[in-house]
């Protein structure tokens, strides 16, 4: 138990306070952020925004661009989502909750290539000599891209590929040392569960009832 313990908190001896206060406070709205994202609450994303923009600095700071890259299009659709899920017509929001048909599957994966090839070429441009990681890095980065717009989208598929990225996430951000984004990214995929079934069953509920 020492063990693990200590593999979480040896890479912050070194960090400067002030960078574990951020990291800190990025885990609090990021955690936040998800847990209003599974109560459809518009909440999701004025949480989300602080933990995104935060984290783009730690990012930055510590060299992984792909992530960061990632964070800043969780801020840009942030906003969007925000537009998006407020919009109304009368009393009714717009935008429920659904599924992805056969076209937006299509846009989707296409999303996800597109965005592995940027964040490879973004590590190239930088001089980086990819390693395992940051392969894993550009692989997660596509799934996480079309996860931010089915969920702006308000597409009960956006929690399949959270709970899949964030398992992967989890360890990978353990072995770089981001020990407090690690056991986030472990309360994101039970969330992500939490959220599948909960807009399971609103779906559900919306399709007996038309």
């Amino acid at each position: 138990m020492q063990q693990i313990f200590d593999f979480f908190i040896e890479p912050y001896k070194s960090t400067p306070a002030l960078y574990i206060v951020l990291e800190t406070v990025a885990f609090v709205f990021g955690v936040l952020s998800v847990y209003y994202a599974k109560k459809e609450n518009i909440l999701v994303y004025p949480t989300g925004l602080v933990a995104t923009t935060i984290t783009v600095f730690l990012l930055y700071k510590a060299g992984y661009f792909g992530d960061m890259l990632m964070n800043v299009y969780y801020s840009i659709m942030s906003i969007y989502g925000w537009w998006n899920w407020s919009r109304k017509k009368g009393d009714e929001y717009i935008v429920p909750i659904s599924r992805t048909n056969t076209k937006e599957k299509i846009i989707g994966v296409i999303m996800c290539l597109a965005t592995m090839v940027v964040t490879y070429l973004v590590y190239k441009g930088a001089g980086y000599t990819i390693a395992i990681t940051n392969y894993i890095d550009i692989f997660t980065s596509g799934i996480f891209f079309t996860a931010m717009w089915y969920m702006a989208n308000k597409k009960i598929e956006n929690w399949t590929l959270w709970i899949f990225a964030d398992i992967i996430t989890v360890p990978l951000y353990a072995y770089r040392g981001l020990g407090i984004l690690s056991v986030q990214y472990i309360i994101f995929t039970i969330l992500a569960i939490q959220g599948y079934r909960e807009w399971k069953q609103s779906l559900n509920k919306s399709s007996q009832i038309v």
